[in-house]
């Protein structure tokens, strides 16, 4: 009876000490977005690179669109918002990247590069242009057009992921 006693005592007294703390988790990486910013815009990238993906501009668009909207509270408008992203893809190029013997490639570099302005009315300072780069390595060996789509999302994946920290975590 008394080890339950025990038991039932500090259970009690844990919850009543989580009663006085607060937990909040962060999804937005850290983002610390000027209140006054309430708006933004995402205009479409053209694709100006020599080797053209004709699906990429759209793809590009839609995925920062989507990724803005679910990492931060600011609601996207048609137009000019008080952050803008604009630009347009530079690069989508294949290059060996290691060479094997008898001078045959035995890697090959797959990279995208995206020239982006962003424009920030609200604080004109933090405004950048600036191009961004990923690469992806792959056997030569393999088609490209069998790995092209999963290697594509992953760079586009990643270069969201640095303009937003460009542009919101100030990094």
């Amino acid at each position: 009876m008394r080890q339950f006693s025990l038991i039932f005592s500090l259970v009690i007294s844990t919850l009543m000490m989580g009663g006085c703390f607060t937990l909040r988790y962060d999804m937005k990486g850290g983002a610390d977005i000027n209140p006054a910013i309430k708006t933004m815009s995402v205009q479409y990238f053209n694709n100006r690179a020599s080797r053209v993906e004709p699906s990429l501009s759209q793809n590009f668009t839609s995925a920062l669109k989507e990724y803005m909207e679910g990492n931060t509270k600011l609601r996207l408008v048609n137009g000019l918002g008080d952050v803008d992203f604009s630009g347009e893809i530079t690069g989508y190029t294949l290059a060996p990247a290691a060479i094997a013997a008898g001078d045959v490639a035995a890697k090959t570099r797959f990279t995208i590069q995206i020239r982006v302005k962003y424009s920030n009315s609200i604080k004109p300072e933090d405004s950048f242009d600036q191009n961004f780069s990923r690469y992806r390595e792959f056997d030569s060996s393999v088609d490209f057009g069998s790995v092209e789509a999963a290697l594509s999302e992953e760079i586009v994946d990643e270069i969201i992921d640095e303009i937003f920290n460009r542009a919101f975590v100030n990094w």
